[in-house]
């Protein structure tokens, strides 16, 4: 019973601080102390600055041999697509003749690994996880973009075709990526960073996180999720329920234990990412189902990962 205790513990370790500061940047709105504004330069300050920093430190000053991550990113990017495929398929059994089909399917398998992922890999593991996550962030970063361009983009193949070259275009420019690629180089190449570059890197790293999780809290609009709530079930369920479940146990079966199984469930407990609406936006999809499934899955994701990793952790998984 004590062990338990102790795992139940650790589990609401993990959940609690990442659930109250969201709460807070929702409470920070609803008080007027932030705004739409605020929101804004603030996940600008963070997406181009604060979390590259931490992204570039994290690999660049890791004692972690990268070359042996292959085989744990090649399962990662092939169980992403197989999922896209079940959310394909389910969606359209699900929901026949739906003209959301594309926003449903995206709310079902895109997870916000850069913000929330991170944040739970980082409570779990520390500093020794976030290299091998953030590895992960960049390549599945990638195949969620290629699989949104596949679900959301108009039927024609000329803008199938451009949405595409625009997705690799984003992706080139985005500063994330370019973060990674960079502490990648600098660990293969052994280059030991100075001092004042470490030291500079930290302080930004540290708000990173905590700035970002307030942002998530400051755009939940709860009134939204009063509209299309079926559809809005159907894809939390896919995202927080059956990915989570299915990731971290063909990822067991296949032999993975410790710390790749534990960023299998993390990364795919998160909840839905942000940029989903502004994809679903741009290709002109139903924006209100899209902020409906962000809000619902931010809320109950904490509700999976300590129900999760309290089993995982009983049974001497991660």
């Amino acid at each position: 019973m004590a062990n338990i205790l102790e795992q139940l513990a650790f589990s609401l370790s993990l959940v609690a601080p990442i659930f109250f500061i969201i709460s807070l940047g929702y409470i920070f709105k609803r008080l007027k102390w932030t705004n739409a504004n605020f929101n804004d330069v603030a996940s600008r300050l963070v997406f181009n600055v604060a979390l590259p920093a931490m992204l570039f430190l994290s690999i660049a000053t890791a004692d972690h041999n990268f070359s042996q991550a292959t085989e744990f990113l090649a399962f990662s990017i092939i169980m992403t697509v197989v999922f896209f495929l079940f959310c394909i398929a389910s969606t359209k059994l699900a929901f026949k003749g739906n003209p959301d089909h594309g926003v449903l399917i995206q709310g079902s398998f895109r997870a916000n690994t850069a913000i929330i992922g991170i944040a739970y890999v980082e409570n779990a593991y520390g500093s020794q996880g976030l290299a091998l996550a953030a590895i992960y962030v960049a390549v599945i970063t990638v195949v969620y973009n290629i699989q949104a361009v596949i679900c959301l983009s108009p039927r024609s193949a000329g803008s199938k075709l451009q949405s595409t070259k625009t997705i690799f275009i984003n992706l080139a420019k985005n500063p994330l990526i370019i973060a990674i690629a960079l502490g990648v180089v600098v660990s293969l190449l052994n280059i030991t960073l100075p001092p004042v570059i470490v030291d500079t890197g930290n302080y930004l790293s540290r708000i990173a996180l905590p700035l970002a999780l307030l942002c998530t809290g400051g755009s939940l609009d709860f009134r939204m999720m009063r509209d299309e709530k079926k559809p809005t079930w159907f894809a939390a369920s896919n995202k927080l329920m059956v990915a989570p479940f299915a990731f971290t146990l063909i990822a067991y079966l296949y032999g993975f234990r410790g710390l790749e199984l534990g960023i299998l469930f993390f990364m795919n407990a998160a909840p839905v990412a942000a940029a989903s609406y502004a994809m679903t936006r741009a290709a002109g999809g139903n924006t209100t189902l899209s902020a409906n499934i962000i809000g619902l899955t931010t809320l109950f994701s904490s509700v999976t990962v300590c129900v999760g990793s309290l089993v995982l952790k009983v049974l001497g998984l991660i």
